[in-house]
């Protein structure tokens, strides 16, 4: 690896918490298109499949700032676990009935028992923060590795979940997304000495991290750009599958998170002057821009270059939020912020993948596409309309100035303090 990714590995415990981390993320990418490959398999329902994703997600989205907020005061090791074998179990459930044919409010139930799944980016994300608190060229590295592991698991994820539904049996990748997660939480949590110390109820003053008026602008862009990715999900299977080649959504997505991968894995090797803020609406509007060819694409090839280039913003933009969050919330509700974030991308995912679904249905693939098309431009017009809220960090204690600087009970460091 080039020395700035070699270097944040020097810290004790960095490399073992990564690699759990990593296997407990896989799920992401898994299992929501996992379970709208499997219920399109058994039912030949897409607007169905789509439908029961979009539990999936919400349920997610409604939990998951609940669980990361327990976990900054009560720790990892407490709340995961628990919450991991809740999440199992309705995954299990979930299985059992998509394959007896049961009724469909079944799937919808064990769907939102599935939402109880953590957010182990945000988990490993923490830990991160927690080591090279203080050092923003390290800690710029660390979450733009850690956007390329989320990319890694966008490249191979769909690949597996979708290549083991279609041609071992439908409920194979959803239940392989399950055991990865199992796998990945317990091991993380098993690593005590680089976990964020937990703060006690005490100091949990204001209420919750989303009354950060950044956070707000940050999760209500992310809704729009979740919306983004999770039609992209559902059309690019219908549309290969229009092909003929249904298997090949897997590889078309993997070339769309290999796109954000590179872009990800450059970013983290620079050391940009100005403002986040800047580039964050940069990318934010070039995520947007991106969708339009998807119009245009009338093949699978063609489809694939697409997505490659539109997935040269992704990773980029994500890194400079992680960014933005620690100007924006508290060092005791970080975990939580960081979670919010993911949360908005999950409602997104909800409302994007089920109504490409209906338009699916209704109108077939090719109009399908609109639905991106339409996710990336309201992104804009929430980044562009809450810009001024994210332009200078909030004086919270544990911030980071816009310039990288350590701010401590709202003084940056290297200022005067008359």
């Amino acid at each position: 690896m080039p020395s700035p990714y070699r270097a944040i590995f020097a810290a004790p415990g960095t490399k073992a918490f990564s690699v759990a981390g990593f296997f407990g993320r896989i799920p992401i990418s898994m299992m929501g298109i996992g379970i709208v490959t499997m219920i399109s398999e058994l039912t030949g329902r897409y607007g169905l499949a789509g439908a029961v994703s979009a539990t999936l997600a919400m349920a997610a989205a409604v939990m998951g700032p609940q669980i990361s907020r327990y976990v900054d005061r009560y720790g990892q090791r407490r709340i995961l676990r628990p919450a991991t074998v809740v999440a199992v179990a309705a995954v299990a459930g979930l299985l059992i009935c998509a394959q007896q044919g049961a009724p469909d409010w079944t799937l919808f139930v064990f769907a939102a028992g599935a939402g109880c799944v953590p957010s182990v980016g945000s988990m490993v994300r923490a830990r991160w923060a927690e080591i090279y608190r203080g050092y923003p060229r390290e800690l710029h590295t660390a979450y733009s590795w850690e956007s390329i592991a989320d990319e890694v698991c966008f490249i191979f994820g769909p690949i597996i979940a979708i290549g083991l539904s279609t041609a071992w049996f439908p409920e194979a990748g959803p239940l392989l997304a399950a055991v990865f997660l199992a796998v990945g939480v317990f091991w993380l949590t098993a690593q005590r000495a680089t976990e964020p110390v937990p703060h006690p109820r005490h100091e949990h003053t204001g209420g919750s991290a989303l009354a950060s008026r950044g956070l707000q602008v940050l999760v209500g862009t992310f809704v729009a750009v979740g919306a983004i990715f999770g039609s992209i999900d559902v059309v690019t299977v219908a549309f290969a599958e229009e092909q003929g080649h249904k298997a090949a959504a897997s590889l078309v997505l993997a070339v769309y998170a290999l796109g954000s991968c590179l872009a990800g894995a450059v970013f983290g090797l620079l050391h940009l002057k100005g403002r986040a803020s800047t580039r964050w609406l940069v990318g934010v509007c070039a995520m947007a821009v991106s969708m339009i060819p998807l119009l245009l694409a009338g093949n699978l090839p063609l489809l694939a270059v697409a997505l490659f280039v539109a997935g040269l913003s992704i990773a980029p933009t994500m890194v400079t939020t992680m960014a933005l969050i620690e100007q924006h919330v508290p060092r005791t509700k970080l975990t939580e912020g960081m979670t919010w974030t993911g949360t908005g991308l999950a409602v997104g995912v909800a409302l994007g993948s089920s109504a490409a679904g209906w338009v699916v249905d209704a109108a077939g693939a090719d109009a399908g596409y609109a639905v991106p098309v339409a996710a990336g431009a309201l992104a804009a017009l929430v980044a562009f309309l809450g810009y001024r809220r994210l332009r200078m960090p909030a004086p919270t204690r544990g911030g980071h100035g816009t310039d990288g600087a350590h701010i401590k009970d709202g003084v940056q460091d290297g200022e005067h303090v008359a």
